[in-house]
């Protein structure tokens, strides 16, 4: 097993700067998750520890061992990609066994290895079919044994569940977690999908732009993102953000948002003090706004009084589209709620799990 250190990795392509400056260490058997939107840099950063491009600054380690120059082949890691790039004409079990076969591994050793991924895969009984023969969510299994039969020291996927469909990709989640976890190895997977890292990855990486944003753990990311794009990322549906001015009357502090004032908590004013009066951005998660006649107990409300636009029945829940005149947000109701498009309601904002950000930074402000 081996930990994978970015030391200052830069990529460029011609004047594009597709990687800026990357530094991380990942620990031996962690599971790193690589996120962010389209053109952010995380398929580039897993391609480059791969092998498949070329540094353009820094280096990169897997273990102690510096593989700047080092081949693919030579790596010790073993990719999945989005594409699953199964040969249509050989079975399973020679899919699973070809790479193995270049490498002169013994025929029972081969057949050894495969057996076993296939039992710890459930695709025993898949192992004379060929490709076409098989569901989507079966050739994903079969590229990802594919790359266990290789026994790699790291294991490097990217977007490996593009290509299911929804309920296969929770399951499919569900299945790389315990593997990680039987496996005991080194895994680092790339996704534009949040709810995929915040589930799967032990720690998660947010890329935009080329730069690192935050590296934390999932719980920490949602608690305490770093600033405004990791707040607005991390989270489903996405945080609600309103431009606000901090301002004090009669010795209480409030978020002044244009349309309506909230009432900061008391234990927030030492360090928003010296904001007061600066323009900032408040943000409040739609899983904290509330009805106010079935808020939970304990929380701090401030009620705020908006036109209901859209509501959606989630049976579990009903997410709400409220708008007043110069903002919309949205809010995780209660499903008791006799919320209704049209409808003009107050929503209840839980003030203990604001974010206050610095508007010109946008750096979170704790």
């Amino acid at each position: 097993m081996a930990s994978v250190t970015y030391e200052h990795v830069t990529k460029r392509f011609g004047d594009v700067i597709a990687v800026n400056d990357l530094n991380i260490e990942i620990a031996d058997k962690e599971f790193l998750v690589f996120v962010g939107p389209s053109g952010c840099g995380k398929s580039t950063s897993l391609r480059m520890l791969a092998g498949l491009e070329e540094i353009s600054e820094g280096n990169i380690y897997i273990g102690d061992r510096l593989v700047n120059d080092v081949p693919p082949k030579d790596r010790d890691i073993a990719m999945v990609f989005q594409s699953y790039a199964l040969y249509p004409h050989m079975t399973v079990y020679d899919n699973m066994a070809f790479g193995l076969k270049l490498r002169k591994t013994p025929k029972a050793e081969i057949d050894r290895r495969v057996k076993e991924a296939a039992q710890i895969l459930g695709i025993e009984h898949l192992l004379d079919r060929k490709p076409k023969q098989l569901s989507g969510g079966q050739r994903q299994r079969v590229a990802v044994g594919r790359a266990i039969v290789r026994e790699p020291n790291v294991f490097l996927m990217d977007e490996p569940l593009s290509n299911l469909d929804a309920k296969l990709r929770v399951q499919a989640r569900a299945e790389i977690s315990k593997l990680h976890q039987r496996l005991g190895t080194t895994f680092i997977y790339v996704t534009h999908d949040q709810v995929e890292a915040m589930t799967m990855g032990t720690r998660i990486a947010v890329l935009k732009d080329g730069l690192l944003h935050q590296i934390d753990s999932p719980q920490n990311l949602y608690d305490l993102p770093n600033n405004v794009f990791v707040a607005g990322f991390i989270g489903s549906p996405a945080m609600n953000f309103f431009d606000a001015t901090l301002i004090m009357e009669d010795g209480k502090m409030y978020a002044d948002c244009r349309d309506f004032r909230v009432m900061v908590p008391e234990e927030r004013y030492g360090v928003f003090k010296p904001y007061l009066g600066k323009e900032l951005v408040m943000g409040v998660r739609p899983e904290h706004v509330h009805d106010p006649q079935y808020a939970p107990p304990g929380i701090k409300p401030a009620l705020v009084e908006a036109n209901i636009e859209v509501t959606e029945l989630m049976g579990n829940e009903v997410v709400a589209y409220f708008a007043t005149d110069h903002a919309t947000f949205l809010g995780r109701l209660d499903p008791r709620t006799d919320a209704r498009v049209g409808m003009i309601k107050a929503a209840a904002f839980d003030m203990s799990r604001m974010h206050i950000f610095d508007k010109e930074t946008e750096k979170a402000i704790r």
